[in-house]
């Protein structure tokens, strides 16, 4: 009987830092205790095969791991794109059959692909390169395979939360060698519940929104002669900004003046949690939330007047919550879910209040694991 071999990884909850790691800056997420595991059996064939629970079956041939365009934003792409960042490092890959389970909900926020790259990386890595392929690796690998072969041109945050594990801080301002630091604070004893409530709105069709923050940011760093934002001098930034406008559009101004506060916020949160001082880390998670929905604008799709389901989950929560805790629209943005820390007290209530206007299991608790 074949060895069965055993994976896993977690989803991932980005506590602070909305859509600042594309333009290198600061982040601080986490990993949480949604998994993905896959059961593996070296299949002795030339193939990759995944069964995820609940999608059709997923078949690559290893004997040609180049872009196919007609994957682009599928699931085989993105094994194809990881296979071929291990080859491209020189390892022997070898067919098997992955029989994968994740409790990481699709569209909740919490990164469900990421989560598939990084077990798909740990799978190669534990089969073919004796893991010695690093966590912020394996993360690297994910990105590579979700920009340049699912062609989502995501930053590097979702893959290395769901890798290293445990809370974390990331400074991206050199990609290839992040800083990462774990944070030491438990947020069990916070008296705060954590929580994903989804808004209903689905991802699908909205790549054009999300690739529009990036290209507008860099819209911005252009000016400068620059690559991202965090290469720009925020004084010269705001010396400039009349010009700005007129060669960018008041959108990507706003979208910069988002970054250079939310990126400078990041630290502010890791400080206050460092310090113990939770009211402090609150403040700065409400006024992220205020500032994505004001400045970044990833809380309504352009155009949207009838159906603006994650504006209307934030602005709910925010009455239920009565100005305690925080809410924030979490992750990529438009659709999915948003972040709430509730009192413990409250949290009953607020679910159930939630769930009478979202739908029944809309409130996730989630835990910080490793």
């Amino acid at each position: 009987m074949a060895d069965i071999y055993h994976f896993s990884a977690p989803g991932r909850t980005e506590i602070g830092g909305n859509h600042t790691d594309h333009q290198h800056g600061c982040v601080i997420a986490a990993a949480v205790d949604m998994t993905t595991t896959a059961e593996v059996v070296l299949n002795g064939a030339n193939v990759i095969r995944v069964d995820s629970e609940g999608y059709k079956p997923v078949e690559i041939g290893l004997n040609d791991l180049t872009i196919k365009e007609s994957e682009k934003n599928t699931t085989a792409a993105l094994i194809r794109g990881v296979a071929a960042a291990f080859a491209q490092r020189g390892y022997k890959l070898a067919g098997f059959d992955a029989k994968v389970k994740s409790t990481v909900l699709p569209g909740s926020g919490l990164s469900s692909s990421a989560a598939f790259e990084v077990l798909i990386g740990r799978i190669l890595n534990g089969l073919f390169a004796d893991n010695v392929i690093s966590d912020i690796e394996i993360a690297q690998i994910g990105q590579y395979a979700e920009n340049v072969y699912y062609g989502k041109p995501s930053g590097l945050m979702d893959q290395m939360a769901s890798s290293v594990g445990g809370l974390v801080f990331i400074d991206f301002n050199d990609p290839k060698t992040p800083i990462v630091e774990k944070v030491d604070y438990d947020f069990a004893h916070s008296g705060y519940t954590l929580c994903t409530i989804d808004s209903g709105a689905d991802h699908a069709d909205l790549t054009d929104e999300y690739a529009a923050m990036p290209i507008e940011m860099k819209k911005v760093a252009k000016f400068f002669g620059k690559e991202v934002l965090r290469e720009v001098d925020e004084q010269e930034f705001y010396a400039k900004i009349a010009e700005i406008r007129k060669e960018t559009g008041d959108r990507a101004v706003l979208r910069a003046i988002h970054f250079f506060n939310e990126n400078r916020r990041v630290q502010m949160q890791v400080r206050a949690l460092k310090n113990d001082n939770f009211d402090a880390f609150l403040h700065y998670v409400n006024e992220s939330g205020m500032a994505s929905w004001t400045l970044l604008q990833n809380v309504t799709p352009a155009g949207y007047i009838e159906k603006q389901d994650m504006a209307f989950t934030i602005a709910l929560c925010q009455q239920l919550l009565g100005g305690e805790g925080a809410i924030r629209v979490h992750g990529g943005g438009f659709a999915g879910t948003a972040l709430a820390f509730v009192p413990n007290e409250k949290f009953e209530q607020f679910n159930t209040a939630i769930e009478a206007a979202l739908g029944s299991g809309c409130c996730h608790k989630l835990a910080i694991t490793e």
